[in-house]
Formats: structure tokens, C-alpha cells, sequence
């Protein structure tokens, strides 16, 4: 028997709420924040490489440490605005990753627990159907085209399940 209920951490509707407002609350925050490029636009103004955020931290550096040594027409102001904000964007980035790869992982548990009730749900459609239990047959018809027939040994009550 396949192992079931492997994940068994399920949302209450309180936990659900509050994910929701939480999202609804972080939309709020960053509206007008966020950018629309076209992807000629992020072709052009791309994203600068490693190398170049050394550059811009080594200037940024200069700036703060020796701001006798900066050019005098950057708006510095400005400067340290952009370098904060994207400072910032780029930790809320991350742990907006770190927080989408723990759902999407918890996700695929889910699926798998629902994928293995299902094929064990339509084994037993099969044994009821191939025992004359009325109601029965139509199911088992639905189901089965989901299975794919491959191989010559299989029986028509044995379909292969799909792979992923």
C-alpha cells in the first residue's frame, strides 16, 4: 500500500484569512512601487552583473567614506536612495523565493497525497465495477482515460498510471 496523508499540515480558514490579508496587505505597500517593464525595456536596462554591483559598491564605499574622492555631478541623494532601495528589494526578493519554494514544495506533497488517493479511489472503482457493482462502470470509464496504455501485458483493468 502506498504511504498516504504524507503531508498532513493543512491551512485552517483563520490561517487562510490571514495569509490572504497578508498578501492583500503586502499589494498595498508596494503599489506604487513596482515596475512594469516590456521586455525590450528589460533588455535594455537589463540586470547589471556581479562585476558591475562590485562597481556600484565600491562607489557607493568611496561615497561614504571619503565622499571628498565623488564626482560632483551624480546626485548622491538620489544615489544612496537607489542603492537603498534596491538593497531592500533585493532581501525582499529573497525571502519571497525562500517563502515560494516552501509552498511550492508543501504544494507537490499535497498533489502527491491527492494523486495516491486517487489511484487507490480508482482501483477499488475497478474491483467494484469488475465484481457487477451497479453505478460502477461509467466512472471507471472516465477515470481510465488518464492511464496510458503502453506495453503489450497490461489488462484492460490494469492501466498504467500517468508519470510526471
Amino acid at each position: 500500500m502506498p504511504f498516504l496523508n504524507f503531508e498532513s499540515r493543512h491551512f485552517s480558514e483563520a490561517e487562510i484569512a490571514a495569509v490572504n490579508d497578508a498578501l492583500q496587505n503586502l499589494h498595498t505597500a508596494l503599489a506604487g512601487k513596482l515596475a512594469s517593464l516590456t521586455p525590450e525595456e528589460r533588455q535594455q536596462y537589463g540586470s547589471i552583473n556581479e562585476q558591475n554591483k562590485l562597481l556600484v559598491n565600491k562607489v557607493n564605499d568611496y561615497k561614504n567614506n571619503a565622499p571628498q574622492l565623488s564626482s560632483p555631478d551624480v546626485d548622491w541623494e538620489e544615489f544612496g536612495k537607489d542603492h537603498n532601495s534596491r538593497s531592500f528589494l533585493e532581501s525582499v526578493i529573497n525571502s519571497l523565493m525562500e517563502l515560494s519554494r516552501g509552498l511550492e514544495n508543501a504544494k507537490v506533497l499535497h498533489d502527491w497525497d491527492n494523486y495516491q488517493a486517487s489511484l487507490i479511489d480508482y482501483q477499488y472503482s475497478v474491483y467494484r465495477n469488475d465484481s457487477g457493482s451497479t453505478g460502477f462502470h461509467t466512472k471507471v470509464e472516465e477515470i481510465k482515460q488518464f492511464f496510458s496504455r503502453t506495453g503489450g501485458s497490461k489488462t484492460s483493468g490494469d492501466p498504467t498510471p500517468p508519470t510526471e
